[in-house]
């Protein structure tokens, strides 16, 4: 069940950052470029982690003797010549999410196939064939497009755009605060705010 959000991408990005470094390990180079002031998206949070994650697990796997992993954000508008070009995508305003290695790369023929369940170019037991195609329905649920361009030898480059919204963006509620137990009472209670 989807919970939407009105969410900066670009915050997002920034704060996987540490945790994408650590599932990507030392041998792979991360360089987040996450525009400030771009646009806003409405979206689950966690289903955009999520699809973040699977891009990047699937360039790490394309990058064994190591190399870089560009994350970028920014805003974009889609007009009817794209639209024409890339048939599932709608013309407007958008922020795009851009995920580049510098990996082995694909054939157009395996392009082809990267977004059906079970597909995979993977060894048996080194992958399951969902990763890409969740991270493509995810997306499509969300009123996006996701896109990829690939060369063999010459890396890829996953592109990903939501529709722009100019609603306020969504806080994360502040955690409870613990407070004093009354006397005779035993465990903690919490207080949804210092003042109440």
């Amino acid at each position: 069940v989807l919970q939407p959000r009105v969410l900066d991408l670009s915050a997002v990005v920034a704060g996987m950052g540490t945790m994408l470094q650590r599932l990507i390990g030392e041998h792979i180079d991360l360089v987040i470029d996450a525009a400030l002031g771009v646009g806003r998206v409405k979206a689950d949070p966690a289903q955009v982690e999520q699809v973040i994650m699977n891009l990047v697990v699937n360039a790490r796997d394309a990058m064994p003797e190591g190399g870089t992993l560009t994350i970028r954000t920014g805003d974009i508008g889609l007009d009817d010549l794209f639209v024409r070009g890339h048939p599932g995508s709608r013309p407007g305003a958008h922020v795009m999410l851009e995920v580049t290695d510098t990996g082995c790369g694909m054939s157009a023929e395996v392009q082809a196939h990267i977004f059906e369940p079970f597909f995979t170019t993977k060894e048996q037991g080194k992958g399951t064939g969902l990763g890409l195609s969740t991270a493509y329905g995810i997306v499509k649920q969300h009123d996006g497009y996701i896109g990829v361009e690939s060369e063999p030898g010459r890396g890829t480059v996953f592109t990903i755009y939501l529709p722009r919204v100019e609603e306020v963006c969504w806080r994360r509620p502040p955690a409870p605060t613990p407070c004093a137990s009354p006397p005779g009472i035993r465990g903690r209670s919490t207080c949804s705010s210092p003042t109440s």
